[in-house]
């Protein structure tokens, strides 16, 4: 007998389990899977993830003042307490790390520098599984940086916990090798009155699938999910969003911009917003823009909105894709400046807005200094085709 598995029809009903044998092999045919090459997910998308390979390490500098970092076993009571995986290949990380990564924050800290953190992949043979929690105390107020290099081919689960009247900035950074693929789920929680900055910057990888849900644990919440991304010939990256608002006058406020070029490039951008029946006096907006910097790349941005009260106050959603604005380069070039130089001017101004919000100056500069990098190299590639 052959049991029919029906697609949940809205967010709310979406299947949710610790469990990996709850959740059907991927076929491509789901929607939440459609824009997603499986077979480049190599034995992430298998059932039980193939070979083990080697868990990437985690390294940091030193960390200031109410900044711990160290491991926990996943009996630990804080695991899965901010994270319920959605998917077969969460649900797969999940069930497979051996430790987890513990970050934690004191109550009443005030972070005077961000702490740095970096996980460095140890080589993408065979299937690496890793899950991190980061709590973040009451009142207290920090800047964390997770950054992400090397080889691997990893699934791994983040989940955050920000206290009443907590605030985070978080800026992730997939700079991967070449050859890396990763699927990741980062979960937050935000207490009373918490304030979360997300700030996601996706450069390298062969395949980086991101997905990031916000729930709100009490009235004030506020989040701000921004990302920035910039895809290069053959390149898939893709970043999911889901703001599930369950209580009363919280916020949320997304904003997601992308670069591609080459071809194959490939992007996705999928914002979903929840507005369930409780959750009156909602503020929510997401926006999605993409720049195409050559034929060949291409971009798929799908904004979603649930609302099940009349209640809110404000939701909205907006998308636009398109190429160089030919003014744009026509006023930059008007004045003297050559075209490979105008078209850095254009795109730094397009990244500017989402740079500003990494609060690390050195990496602010690397960031904007490895973009500038890739855009030289299609230009120099472009010359020499031409010749």
């Amino acid at each position: 007998m052959t049991t029919e598995i029906i697609p949940a029809s809205t967010k709310a009903q979406a299947l949710r389990s610790y469990d990996v044998a709850d959740f059907p092999e991927l076929t491509g045919r789901e929607e939440d899977w459609r824009f997603t090459p499986l077979r480049r997910l190599r034995g992430l998308a298998t059932g039980d993830g193939g070979p083990l390979g080697a868990a990437p390490s985690l390294t940091y500098d030193a960390l200031p003042a109410g900044v711990t970092v160290g491991a926990v076993d996943r009996d630990d009571p804080r695991i899965g307490s901010v994270l319920t995986p959605t998917d077969r290949i969460s649900a797969l990380a999940y069930g497979r790390f051996a430790k987890a990564a513990l970050v934690s924050v004191a109550a009443d800290a005030v972070l005077t520098a961000p702490a740095r953190l970096r996980l460095a992949g140890a080589g993408a043979e065979g299937v690496a599984f890793a899950h991190t929690f980061v709590e973040v105390g009451r009142f207290a107020e920090a800047t964390l940086v997770l950054e992400s290099t090397g080889s691997t081919t990893l699934a791994d689960n983040v989940e955050v916990h920000v206290a009443d009247g907590a605030r985070l900035t978080l800026v992730t950074v997939a700079e991967w090798a070449a050859d890396a693929v990763q699927a990741q789920h980062v979960a937050f929680r935000l207490g009373r009155d918490a304030k979360l900055t997300h700030v996601q910057v996706t450069l390298g990888g062969d395949l980086v699938r991101q997905y990031a849900t916000v729930n709100y644990a009490g009235r004030g919440g506020d989040a701000d999910l921004f990302g920035l991304y910039f895809a290069d010939a053959g390149q898939h990256l893709e970043h999911r969003q889901l703001a599930d608002h369950t209580v009363p006058d919280c916020r949320s406020n997304v904003g997601y911009r992308g670069a591609l070029q080459g071809a194959g490039a490939h992007t996705v951008w999928v914002g979903d917003v929840l507005i369930r029946a409780a959750a009156t006096g909602t503020d929510t907006y997401e926006i999605n823009r993409n720049l195409l910097l050559s034929e060949g790349a291409r971009a798929d941005s799908v904004p979603n909105l649930e609302i099940e009260t009349g209640e809110v106050a404000g939701a909205g959603h907006a998308s636009a894709t398109g190429r160089f604005d030919d003014e744009h380069l026509f006023y930059l070039m008007a004045r003297g400046i050559p075209e490979a130089e105008a078209r850095k001017l254009v795109v730094r101004g397009f990244f500017a807005e989402l740079l500003d919000r990494i609060p690390v100056e050195d990496l602010r500069e690397r960031l904007g200094a490895v973009i500038e990098g890739r855009l030289a190299r299609a230009e120099a590639g472009a010359g020499v085709a031409a010749r």
